[in-house]
């Protein structure tokens, strides 16, 4: 081999050994820097804290001295944590696991609620991290709770209360069996269609009052004018008064329409939900009918108290005990359980009512009087159209309830309500 050749040759190793040597060299490189740029995210601590800072549980952690060394916005907004440090009933529990090492359970659910609110169900579960320190996982179980009491209600209701018609409906469908005179199959069978019609008034209305405490989310919230609200329900109450007239009850031949006494149209507007309002107002005018003496006139008034509608309805009834006030807004109990049956009540409407408002965001109030009768005032959210009116203005611009002389007094001059 000739010595340019071998010099070639020479060259040639010498520049495939750089090359190769170069590659390896940008390869290491390369990878070098991709493990840099993963090297530079977050590390495992910084992610935990993000973890718990968006946690849809409210999470704390409790040293032996009672301190809090960690929590997140949720375990504050469930009041796990308040103002830096642990609820008394979450410190005590909090100790107790420190000591013996046991997992714990603690209600936290708050001890009073602002007027309207729906009540909560908070549980924390409380477990030991060692050295002194436990965690705290705090839950809102309030919509399970309250599915719960709804099923409950709803199995004990229907043993309760659809046995009463349909024992009856049984009774007469015999009692045409065995009757020979046609007048007697027609007495019966009108029995057994007012039974059938009670019987369906009472699913319905269980129906409305289990879907309002399922806690399922009203439809959205719209401008409602309250005078039609109030011309519907009038239409409404209509029908079931005379249905009870035409079973054969002291008010036959009455329009029950005369009775009610209104006061002007009010031009106010609240905001909610229309049916449900109608509903709402509709029971406490047929409440209104069935406890008031025959003929005995019902009042309703329509105005505006700060940013609050209020629509009240008084009768000059049998009125309610003091003992007792609290209780007619429960399921199925009645003051008067044999006017009840009689004038076709289901003992529901009161709890639909009381619910309603809830759902609005609102209340219902109570003042009643034995021997002078009772107002129930349905009390919701103005539109914001209506917030921004003056009071005076309002007050002035619209007469008080029309009530006849020597009948009950306007709740509102006692300040009181139930």
């Amino acid at each position: 081999m000739t010595a340019p050749v071998l010099v070639t040759v020479v060259v040639a190793l010498l520049a495939a050994a750089l090359g190769a040597v170069a590659g390896a060299a940008a390869v290491r490189w390369k990878r070098d820097e991709h493990h840099g740029e993963r090297s530079r995210g977050p590390t495992v601590a910084e992610l935990l804290a993000r973890l718990v800072r968006r946690s849809q549980s409210g999470i704390a952690v409790v040293n032996r001295f009672g301190d809090v060394v960690l929590s997140n916005e949720r375990a504050e907004a469930l009041g796990a944590v308040v103002d830096g440090r642990p609820d008394p009933r979450l410190a005590a529990a909090a100790e107790r696991v420190a000591v013996g090492g046991e997992p714990g359970e603690v209600d936290l659910s708050p001890t009073s609620y602002p007027p309207g609110s729906t009540p909560q169900t908070i549980v924390a579960q409380v477990r030991s991290l060692g050295d002194g320190f436990v965690v705290v996982d705090a839950t809102d179980t309030s919509a399970a709770v309250r599915l719960e009491a709804v099923r409950r209600d709803f199995v004990a209701n229907v043993g309760h209360e659809l046995k009463t018609p349909v024992g009856a409906l049984a009774v007469l469908a015999e009692a045409v069996l065995d009757a020979d005179d046609p007048d007697e199959v027609a007495h019966f069978a009108t029995r057994i269609l007012n039974e059938s019609h009670r019987l369906g008034a009472l699913v319905t209305e269980l129906i409305a009052l289990s879907r309002l405490q399922g806690a399922d989310k009203l439809p959205e919230l719209v401008t409602v004018d309250v005078d039609e609200v109030l011309a519907e329900a009038l239409q409404r109450v209509r029908v079931p008064a005379e249905a009870a007239a035409s079973a054969g009850g002291d008010d036959a031949g009455e329009d029950p329409r005369g009775r009610f006494l209104l006061d002007a149209p009010s031009g106010l507007e609240v905001a909610g939900d229309r049916t449900l309002l109608v509903t709402a107002l509709a029971n406490l005018l047929e409440n209104a009918l069935a406890y008031s003496p025959d003929g005995s006139p019902v009042s309703v008034r329509r105005r505006r108290q700060g940013d609050r509608i209020e629509i009240s309805v008084t009768d000059r009834g049998i009125g309610i005990a003091p003992e007792h006030q609290q209780r007619v807004f429960e399921r199925f109990f009645r003051v008067d359980p044999a006017r009840s049956r009689a004038t076709g009540g289901t003992g529901l409407g009161l709890a639909i009512v009381k619910h309603v408002a809830a759902n609005h965001g609102g209340e219902v109030r109570l003042w009643s009087q034995v021997g002078v009768g009772s107002t129930f005032t349905l009390r919701v959210p103005a539109a914001p159209a209506d917030a921004d009116l003056d009071d005076l203005d309002t007050d002035l611009a619209r007469p008080a309830a029309l009530t006849p002389a020597g009948s009950a007094p306007d709740p509102s001059a006692h300040g009181g309500t139930a």
